[in-house]
């Protein structure tokens, strides 16, 4: 992978209600719910530190303390296992707390809602002359090529020089309506370079099957642009409207396709795909797991 000494940070946006896991997101972030032995937001540190992330910034809400709490060092688990000798598990659990420097600002109630407003409450910590890895605190990535997806993108955001940069996956035309899907410029020197962003349009109106997730890179300009943006549709801030006002702006924005697989936690039935996804990685519940499911798969078929 490439030296992405130039991106240190990354902001990952957690101050959602996560409303359609209730009763269970009641008392803790949906980020914190388990995909296997490691929460959610686990999953996106790990990514952005395996992309080479030093600085982690975690936009949160008021009742989010849990989330600081995994973060942090529990001395009395740790010496409680440390004298069970189970030191492989307290191994583990030293390791969540020395990942990076974690960074906590909260996403205060004057600020706009919307997917765009987590830019606006970490400013402050961002220079205005770095770029930044931002990410949706409910997507999930596998890469197929060795390099994480958020370091994808450092590397393309990189190489193009680019004013932000969007990750993208095809899906199937019936499927395009449920996201936002990209319309390339036909004239740009770089094949992948955004004209618009077109939220949840019908799929015979969508310009591609190029569907925009919670990934990005996005340099100052992209803190700059959502600070005086209006807001958008239900009174939201929204991150496809910045986009594209940088775009039609004369910026770069670009989205590539990343290399690998996209997975969303945003509701139970794609939540549990995504588990199901990340355990088929791990040879330990692979070999078990699979038999399993292919017998209750006979048994529900009667």
């Amino acid at each position: 992978m490439k030296n992405h000494s130039q991106i240190t940070k990354a902001v990952i946006a957690v101050a959602g209600y996560g409303t359609r896991f209730l009763p269970a997101t009641k008392n803790q972030p949906k980020e914190m719910l388990p995909i296997i032995d490691r929460p959610i937001i686990h999953e996106l540190v790990a990514e952005a530190v395996n992309s080479g992330i030093k600085d982690i910034i975690l936009v949160t809400r008021f009742g989010q303390h849990i989330m600081e709490d995994y973060f942090d060092n529990n001395l009395e688990l740790e010496h409680k296992l440390e004298e069970t000798g189970k030191l492989d598990r307290l191994a583990k659990i030293q390791e969540v707390a020395n990942m990076a420097n974690f960074i906590y600002v909260r996403q205060k109630k004057d600020l706009p809602y919307g997917n765009g407003t987590p830019l606006l409450a970490a400013k402050n910590l961002i220079d205005d002359n770095e770029s930044f890895v931002y990410m949706f605190g409910d997507d999930l990535t596998i890469s197929n090529n060795g390099t994480p997806i958020a370091g994808q993108l450092m590397e393309k955001h990189l190489d193009q020089k680019a004013t932000a940069t969007l990750a993208v996956q095809e899906v199937p035309k019936k499927e395009i309506s449920r996201y936002g899907s990209v319309e390339y410029k036909t004239d740009a020197d770089y094949k992948y370079e955004v004209k618009q962003i077109h939220e949840k349009l019908p799929a015979e109106e969508a310009p591609s099957t190029m569907a925009q997730f919670g990934r990005f890179v996005f340099s100052y300009d992209v803190v700059e642009a959502a600070t005086k943006a209006d807001t958008g549709k239900d009174g939201e801030l929204w991150i496809a409207d910045i986009l594209n006002d940088l775009a039609d702006a004369g910026k770069k924005v670009i989205a590539p396709p990343i290399e690998g697989e996209w997975l969303t936690t945003g509701d139970p039935l794609r939540y549990l795909k995504a588990t199901f996804e990340f355990a088929m990685l791990r040879e330990d519940l692979r070999k078990d797991l699979l038999p399993y499911l292919e017998e209750k798969v006979k048994e529900y078929a009667k």
